[in-house]
């Protein structure tokens, strides 16, 4: 026992003077560190958890709300004398009179105080096969097919005066939802004497919802809606999904509460709701949830052992000690330059005057960072104010000669267009004035253009033609706003309005370039006008100030694309074509409401 010990213990004073600082100091010390630590990594789970659960009570909340605008809404419907005429006495009036009368009861509830959320959906029936909706549905109204509905069949096999169907077939347009699933309420509709006059569905786009109030959370955290079942009604994942255990510890009883997932290394907190026997639940993954506790544990144990070990080497080598700092800082003065001057040299290692040296560097460093960030920033917002004052150039005489144009038609009789003139002049005015953003999709600017271009057509009477050609693998590519209406502009008034049969072809597509390392995207507008010559004779004669749209969309893409972006003329045996080259940057859509508003959208809104 004796022989074993004698190996063990050193021998050397330095060696003994070592084992006693590392028995009596270090070891008890690294033990408190890590129970210190682990008491923190249990209160930073409680303290997020109980963020998690503030979160999940305001969804709940919200989508109490949204569970009572519906029931609201049913009320409205129910106590409104005009409503119930129209289903009651349907004969009373025509049926084009009731569709209008209930058109606007509809729109009346969509502008009402107390609805917010324009993804509610209202369904009206009587008993004579009239059908009302607030929507467009995605196939033709059947009265039959929608009371053979399993919904409505039960409630009127149950005589249920209401209740809610959680996973209801989508069954509006794709252009209005594309959600597979709408939470309805069902429910029948009664006079004063509890005779049942009519059927509702009031239909609310939980998953659009549910994306609209967690698009500015976090990536790295999972939210998830799911039944009593287990079955995932609607999720904002962020490629994460949830295990078939968690599943069974939220759905093992209702109520609020956190789970550890060690399998999944995640923390899963959820909160129930008894209205609809849903969950409510959000899964922070426990790399994220510990990660910047996990860097300072192992900047604090890389410190605390480099001192240590600076101490005992002090202790040995006392001329190291005072080579060593200056070392130090002469390796990372190197690699200031490799790195960006991103450098900072630990403060708390020194004293005296290589402290008062460290801090100098540090605060050097800080300096040269800042007016480095200062000079790129001042870049930036000049770039950005210079791109903006170009884009609010954008034909200012274009809303004179619309204006001018259903004057006009107003003048000359009451007309439908002055209705498509004002639909096409909002999608135009709504994009030039929403700054925030430069690249929008192809076929969103191609819908714009098309905007444009209907108005022109009232303009010139339908005297030319317009064909577009596009490939459906870049609806999605992104390109400036408002970059191809200069273009037409410039091809209708300067090239085919004094021409018979005009005709304007706009092509877009991709080809191969080399210098990019990939494809490019080009837009052409072609037609068969006057010409380039002509077109300067006439605009020498007969404008009085400079055109600003071909310089303007060109000063545009320079900006955005560099020398990547380019704007070309060529001159044809008859007319002209642009052609707008710039890299191909393909952006599918994230959400289902980034699809542009269609006509009907506008007409009721």
């Amino acid at each position: 026992m004796r022989s074993w010990l004698g190996y063990l213990v050193p021998h050397k004073l330095k060696y003994r003077l070592f084992a006693v600082f590392a028995l009596i100091i270090l070891l008890p010390f690294s033990i408190l560190n890590i129970h210190n630590y682990r008491n923190i990594e249990s209160l930073m789970q409680n303290k997020i958890s109980g963020q998690s659960h503030e979160q999940l009570d305001n969804l709940h909340r919200s989508l109490e709300d949204q569970l009572s605008i519906a029931f609201k809404t049913l009320i409205f419907l129910e106590q409104d004398l005009d409503v119930r005429n129209a289903l009651q006495q349907p004969d009373k009036r025509n049926a084009l009179e009731n569709k209008r009368l209930m058109e606007t009861k509809f729109k009346n509830l969509n502008n009402s105080f107390f609805l917010y959320n324009p993804s509610v959906y209202f369904t009206l029936l009587d008993d004579d096969g009239h059908v009302y909706t607030s929507y467009q549905p995605r196939v033709t109204l059947d009265y039959e097919q929608i009371m053979n509905t399993p919904s409505f069949v039960s409630m009127r096999s149950t005589g249920a005066s209401y209740f809610w169907v959680s996973d209801d077939d989508n069954y509006t347009s794709r252009d209005i939802s594309k959600s597979p699933t709408l939470l309805s309420l069902y429910a029948t509709l009664k006079d004063n004497r509890n005779q049942t006059y009519g059927w509702a569905r009031i239909s609310i786009d939980f998953s659009f919802w549910f994306q609209s109030m967690l698009q500015k959370s976090a990536n790295d955290q999972a939210y998830f809606i799911i039944s009593r079942k287990g079955e995932v009604i609607a999720s904002l994942a962020h490629d994460m999904a949830l295990s078939e255990a968690a599943i069974g510890q939220v759905t093992n009883q209702p109520g609020n509460g956190y789970w550890k997932d060690t399998h999944h290394d995640a923390l899963v907190n959820y909160s129930y709701l008894p209205s609809l026997d849903w969950y409510m639940v959000n899964q922070i993954p426990l790399s994220v949830l510990f990660n910047e506790m996990d860097g300072l544990k192992q900047r604090y144990y890389v410190t605390f052992y480099i001192i240590t070990a600076a101490f005992i080497v002090v202790a040995f080598m006392i001329s190291h000690a005072f080579t060593r700092p200056l070392s130090h800082m002469q390796k990372k003065m190197r690699e200031a330059v490799s790195k960006d001057l991103r450098i900072r040299l630990p403060e708390k290692n020194y004293k005296g005057e290589v402290l008062e040296l460290t801090q100098t560097f540090n605060q050097m460093m800080l300096d040269m960072n800042g007016l480095i960030h200062r000079l790129k920033a001042e870049e930036r917002q000049r770039d950005a104010v210079h791109f903006q004052m170009l884009l609010a150039q954008v034909n200012p005489h274009f809303l004179l000669n619309t204006l001018n144009t259903m004057k006009w038609i107003g003048l000359r009789s009451k007309n439908e267009e002055i209705v498509e003139i004002c639909i096409s002049l909002g999608k135009l005015l709504e994009t030039s004035l929403n700054a925030d953003v430069d690249l929008i999709h192809l076929r969103d600017e191609i819908a714009l253009t098309k905007a444009f271009i209907y108005i022109q057509q009232v303009r010139y009477s339908n005297s030319f033609e317009v064909e577009f050609s596009c490939e459906d693998e870049i609806e999605f590519a992104l390109v400036p706003k408002l970059s191809l209406q200069p273009l037409v502009d410039n091809a209708i008034r300067h090239g085919i309005a004094t021409v018979e049969g005009g005709r304007i072809l706009i092509r877009a597509y991709t080809e191969p370039n080399p210098a990019l390392d990939g494809e490019q995207l080009v837009l052409e507008v072609e037609d068969n006008g006057i010409g380039i010559e002509q077109a300067k004779l006439n605009q020498e004669i007969g404008r009085k100030r400079p055109g600003i749209g071909l310089a303007n969309v060109s000063e545009r893409l320079r900006l955005l694309f560099k020398a990547k972006g380019t704007l070309e003329t060529q001159q044809l045996d008859q007319g002209t074509m642009f052609r707008m080259i710039m890299p191909c940057l393909l952006s599918k859509p994230y959400a289902s409401n980034t699809n542009p508003p269609n006509e009907s959208d506008l007409r009721t809104n």
